[in-house]
């Protein structure tokens, strides 16, 4: 069974290359980026303004050989890709929490942001703390990794 997923916008970020770009955007809070949703689908961005986070899905374009198993950012020894956010995975789909700073017709103005400059924006939903935050979640594997200034992995 094929997909085929479409392009719906622009994520654009202050970072060039995967070396600037920060593991999360939660350690970045003042990072600033923008979204540029095409015209077509303006309409459903109805109401995001009442919301102050939202959930970005876009393209890892700029990923490399696709590994299943790797060291990560986080750490030297290799864990599996599906669990890890590494950017080599099989659909190379990647996932982010941005915080929603103002909204101007079909432009978005983020901050929080860890995505490349450039980069190809396939969905947004909303951040619902009551549905998407979980008690009794674990840190699983990262629960006693630090975060490294220059990741080793990340070039």
């Amino acid at each position: 069974m094929n997909f085929q997923i479409q392009q719906i916008g622009t994520i654009f970020s202050p970072y060039k290359t995967k070396a600037e770009c920060p593991i999360q955007g939660s350690v970045v809070p003042d990072g600033k980026g923008r979204i540029e949703l095409f015209a077509e689908y303006v309409e459903g961005l109805e109401t995001i303004e009442t919301f102050s986070h939202l959930i970005l899905f876009y393209i890892f374009d700029r990923a490399e050989v696709i590994q299943l198993s790797r060291p990560t950012f986080l750490d030297d020894a290799a864990h599996g890709v599906f669990v890890s956010r590494h950017p080599c995975r099989p659909n190379r789909i990647g996932m982010s929490i941005v915080k929603l700073e103002k909204r101007t017709n079909n432009i978005l103005d983020v901050s929080e942001i860890d995505i490349l400059d450039n980069t190809p924006l396939v969905d947004i939903k909303p951040y619902l703390p009551r549905f998407d935050y979980r008690e009794n979640a674990n840190n699983g594997w990262t629960e006693t990794k630090e975060l490294r200034e220059k990741p080793k992995h990340r070039e």
